[in-house]
């Protein structure tokens, strides 16, 4: 269920490769992610309007976000209930992130109970794309209401080759399935909703993208449109791993046969427990400067110890926080090395190649370290097991993060909205210089969102599917 790409050597991550998950599933990625709702700040989508992309402030976009959600808490001016994504707030408390919470506070942030409310500053619980103790990805959501329709054909376990084009018209889309190849044809537009990775491939793929890059690949180049691939944004995070002083963590529960009997009965009786969290328990979105005019940073407190991501639990009481910058400078690319479609692309972040994002990033472990200081957390650690109390300088903490940083899985941009001559697709998310031709997906972001990125993926979901409505609609011009 996952593709399980990898990013080429990072430069300044000491050359290592980072793992790139992405969904090989229906739901896409929607159904393997963390499960965290959090939409940014809603600065993030005034600035795409101030971009030139007109219809995407938060104004404009907030009426998406609502008709979207499904809230467990009800509705209001900010929130939406009685749509396809389900909302839900953590199934019930833990003393490990009450104490997180009460440390943010003592350290001079406010507790905040909704991320996605008025402002998103503070400390709190994150809210979850679950339902009754269970994932809601868009599958759930969306496509097990559509497949009803009598105009859908999904077809499954098949992998898009190449978008068929009559000079600059896409009028289909050629597919492997079963070793055979097919084509679906099109009688309005093609859609491209690949992801941030795999829509820049098969726009490449087609021969739409850097002529640089196709031509030495034999590709025909339909449009030379170097931008296709180029401005991959991602969060970086950095983890620090605390071990416990009370036996209450997630790892106690793994490594003892009656706990681990008891949350599967939970589950099983309640859809209450350590079954139903998510990526992040609690968490938190603050500045690191006054000078900062919103949140920089966000972290992440799970309530589990291990060495790396997929690697098995400690065998004592632990817990992590992360932290990862919310607003990266750093440019990276995803190019295709080869005309065959199922070699995974070249994926290369460029994580931390901005002095302002290494800056940022070793202000945010320090910002950590104050918060798990303060009494309320203090109680609770027996140890800081990394970065450990020998990393003390701000040397020593970059030092750190080169060596463990990892991705937070929230790729964007790489097909980029804009005005300008390498955006890829207008404010109505159509490819530049194409007809029927559209990208609507989390590559479209002309700049990656202040949080993880599934809620605001979906908003660009409802809010192109309506795009697409009204063009089908909108009369023909016909010449005189």
């Amino acid at each position: 269920m996952n593709w399980l790409y990898s990013s080429e050597p990072e430069p300044e991550l000491n050359n290592r490769r980072t793992i790139q998950p992405r969904g090989k599933v229906l739901g896409g990625s929607s159904s393997i992610n963390g499960l965290l709702y959090v939409r940014g700040q809603h600065e993030d989508y005034d600035h795409w309007r101030q971009l030139g992309n007109t219809g995407w402030s938060f104004e404009d976009v907030l009426p998406y976000f609502r008709r979207a959600e499904d809230q467990e808490r009800g509705a209001d001016e900010l929130h939406g209930v009685g749509g396809p994504l389900c909302v839900s707030d953590v199934s019930e408390p833990h003393p490990l992130c009450d104490a997180f919470i009460a440390a943010a506070q003592q350290t001079g942030f406010p507790r905040n109970d909704d991320f996605n409310g008025a402002a998103q500053e503070g400390a709190g619980y994150f809210q979850l794309t679950t339902r009754n103790g269970r994932r809601w990805s868009t599958a759930a959501g969306y496509l097990r209401q559509a497949r009803r329709r009598r105009n859908l054909a999904v077809v499954s376990h098949a992998l898009a080759t190449r978008i068929l084009f009559s000079g600059r018209r896409a009028i289909g889309v050629e597919y492997r399935q079963g070793g055979a190849t097919h084509v679906a044809h099109a009688r309005g537009e093609v859609i491209v909703a690949a992801g941030a990775f795999n829509s820049p491939q098969l726009l490449q793929l087609s021969g739409v993208g850097p002529a640089a890059v196709l031509r030495p690949l034999g590709i025909d180049v339909i449009a030379d449109m170097p931008g296709v691939g180029a401005d991959l944004q991602d969060h970086l995070q950095v983890r620090m791993q605390y071990r416990c002083t009370e036996p209450i963590t997630m790892n106690d529960v793994i490594h003892h046969w009656r706990h681990r009997v008891g949350a599967g009965l939970r589950y099983a009786l309640f859809r209450k427990g350590l079954l139903t969290i998510g990526a992040g328990y609690a968490g938190g979105f603050f500045r690191t400067s006054p000078a900062v005019a919103t949140p920089d940073v966000q972290m992440h407190f799970l309530i589990f110890s291990t060495d790396k991501v997929g690697a098995a639990l400690h065998p004592f009481p632990g817990f992590i926080a992360s932290v990862c910058q919310l607003r990266p400078e750093s440019r990276g690319f995803v190019r295709i090395k080869s005309s065959d479609p199922a070699e995974p692309p070249a994926i290369q972040p460029r994580y931390l190649s901005s002095e302002r994002d290494r800056d940022t990033l070793v202000a945010g472990l320090k910002l950590l370290r104050r918060i798990m200081n303060q009494p309320a957390m203090r109680r609770y650690i027996a140890e800081e097991r990394a970065p450990g109390p020998a990393c003390t300088s701000d040397a020593d903490l970059l030092a750190f993060a080169r060596e463990n940083a990892a991705t937070v899985f929230h790729p964007t941009s790489t097909c980029r909205m804009g005005s300008d001559a390498t955006a890829v697709v207008d404010e109505r998310l159509r490819v530049r210089g194409m007809e029927r031709l559209r990208v609507v997906d989390g590559s479209v972001m002309p700049t990656v969102v202040s949080g993880n990125t599934n809620a605001a993926i979906v908003m660009i979901g409802e809010k192109g599917a309506d795009m697409i409505l009204q063009d089908a609609s909108a009369p023909v011009a016909v010449p005189a």
